[in-house]
């Protein structure tokens, strides 16, 4: 059956159209200018001005210089373990915690979650949480990246909204036929809320991806600086030349060219994982948007 849309509705339509198209816009083209520099000749791009609709001489030069750097292969690596690793216990510690919140009969589970939701809005601080990490031993490790944030209290109301929307019916049979709290989450509360538990995922793994904040204040060497960290290093502080080995003809060029190359580096593996979780992500956002 085909819908008939009043003019009002139609126009309406166009205009979230039009605005979504600019939106899109605004983001897919400083994108593809800075892969098409990043793959220009560098001498050109010292000479170009404005954005970049396709590559000018195609060159590989400033990927081989990236990839030349040992720091940006550190970094990837500790990257890829602050990723691994935090993401695991912030699903851990979150789908445990959301299951806790989301159950009625628990004395004081009203007064924890308001309490839990107070965090969200009212923190420490930069300086307390700081003596707070030091205190522990963890200034200089890796796990001062990932400890502090192990649960992040938007994604738990998230996942506990999604747990707290599932039939109170479900767990009930399941404890009538002898199934502890274990078996209640691991086979019926995360199998029915996976596109919410994908949603929290993407969110946890972006974050520890994209942040160098704290590996600026906790970390002492440079051999454990996440990729994004040196990434500010080489934008920032411009140490492009660091990684020409004191070639001449390399100092010589633009500089930019190489930072266009390394935000490529940096960026692409995250974004790569955005399809396999886009089938969950408007589903997943929904459920606890739907229930508070």
């Amino acid at each position: 059956m085909k819908v008939k849309y009043t003019a009002g509705e139609q126009i309406f339509h166009a205009f979230v159209v039009l605005v979504t198209l600019l939106l899109s816009l605004a983001v897919v083209i400083p994108l593809m200018s800075i892969v098409f520099a990043s793959f220009s000749d560098p001498y050109e791009v010292m000479k170009h001005s404005g954005l970049y609709w396709k590559p000018i001489k195609f060159s590989l030069y400033n990927y081989q210089m990236v990839l030349q750097d040992k720091s940006i292969l550190t970094g990837y690596m500790n990257t890829i373990f602050v990723v691994v690793v935090g993401t695991s216990l912030n699903l851990v510690m979150t789908i445990i915690s959301a299951y806790v919140l989301s159950r009625k009969g628990p004395m004081f589970i009203k007064f924890f979650t308001v309490m839990i939701v107070f965090t969200m809005y009212f923190q420490g601080g930069t300086i307390p949480t700081y003596i707070v990490v030091d205190k522990l031993h963890l200034v200089g490790t890796r796990w001062a990246l990932i400890l502090p944030g192990a649960v992040n209290t938007f994604n738990l109301v998230v996942l506990r909204t999604a747990m707290a929307s599932v039939p109170e019916s479900l767990p009930e049979s399941a404890m009538i036929d002898g199934a502890g709290h274990a078996t209640i989450l691991a086979k019926i509360m995360v199998p029915v809320t996976k596109a919410s538990i994908a949603v929290i995922t993407l969110y946890y793994a972006v974050a520890h991806w994209n942040s160098w904040f704290p590996a600026m204040i906790y970390l002492r060497k440079k051999s454990m600086y996440p990729l994004q960290l040196i990434l500010r290093t080489i934008l920032v502080q411009d140490e492009t030349n660091a990684m020409t080995s004191g070639s001449m003809e390399a100092i010589a060029l633009s500089s930019d060219s190489v930072k266009y190359a390394t935000i490529v580096v940096a960026t692409v593996p995250i974004l790569l994982v955005y399809p396999f979780l886009q089938k969950y992500f408007v589903k997943g956002v929904m459920v606890g948007a739907v229930k508070g």
